[in-house]
């Protein structure tokens, strides 16, 4: 085992990095604005009407008992590009012990704060300025959970990102995964209405380019050691800043996948995301 660890702190401690600089600078004009449910974050916030159930209920239904009112209690979470908090304190909330990391040192005094108001949340949730490789090299294997919502179209290195999310995670962890698909739908609603026209999302804060179709994730996190257990398509309507589960995934989806392991850890039976299957039309929504 401690040949292991060494192996893949030497594997990660290398030049390469899933931190892209481009994406830093413009995040950091935004670190004071995460808690501003009216402002350039209202459709995260809203997000975790759909995101936090589909998370809490998959977890549970893979563990045999939970402890009532704190029903993740006693699974460690690593959130992702925690940003200011907005994922990581509800899970909190929940019971999991939460690590948020985020490399913008103005993100994470955000999270701090915010979450200073909240004295359920001092010894549930803690906050580091790393990035996902620095975790690596010093917890394989670590934690239960990993979220990573709206973070791997902002990477520089997405394979390297799953892979350094497959160490740090148990056997049979879980990983999810919220990201944009890349199609002609996505960059019309999503960058050109959602930033250029309506502006409910600063402009520049997403490269098509970047924006990776679901199939080739897919690829990626079974080629890497992973079990796709789930892929639901998500779609955000402006109109009434609600987010909804639908059957398409041309715009939005999430993803929970498994790290294969050893058997026999959780029963596991995937809970079904409620999709709407009547998809409204397209000029009515947009996405993150």
């Amino acid at each position: 085992l401690s040949l292991f660890r060494f192996t893949m702190k030497r594997l990660f401690s290398t030049s390469r990095s899933t931190v892209d600089s481009k994406e830093m600078k413009k995040f950091h004009l935004l670190a004071d604005k995460w808690w501003d449910e009216e402002g350039e974050y209202s459709a995260l916030h809203s997000m975790n009407d759909i995101r936090v159930p589909f998370i809490r209920d998959t977890l549970l239904s893979m563990r045999n008992h939970h402890e009532l009112g704190n029903p993740l209690a006693g699974l460690k979470i690593l959130d992702v590009g925690c940003g200011g908090g907005l994922l990581s304190e509800p899970l909190g909330r929940l019971g999991a012990s939460v690590t948020g990391i985020d490399p913008l040192e103005d993100n994470i005094r955000t999270a701090d704060w915010h979450k200073s108001f909240d004295p359920v949340l001092a010894k549930r949730v803690q906050y580091k300025s790393s990035s996902l490789e620095e975790v690596v090299e010093e917890a394989v294997e670590t934690f239960d959970v990993i979220v990573a919502s709206e973070v791997v179209e902002h990477v520089a290195d997405l394979e390297m990102f799953i892979k350094c999310c497959y160490q740090v995670l148990k056997p049979e962890g879980s990983l999810f995964i919220t990201t944009i698909n890349k199609t002609q739908l996505s960059y019309v609603l999503g960058i050109l209405l959602a930033e250029k026209v309506i502006g409910i999302v600063p402009e520049g804060t997403h490269e098509w380019e970047k924006f990776i179709p679901p199939e080739e994730l897919q690829h990626l996190l079974e080629s890497s050691g992973f079990s796709v257990k789930a892929v639901n398509g998500m779609l955000y309507n402006p109109l009434t800043g609600a987010w909804s589960w639908r059957e398409s995934r041309s715009l939005n989806y999430a993803v929970h996948a498994v790290k294969c392991g050893s058997q026999g850890k959780w029963d596991y039976t995937e809970p079904s995301a409620e999709p709407q299957h009547q998809e409204p039309p397209a000029t009515t929504s947009t996405r993150l």
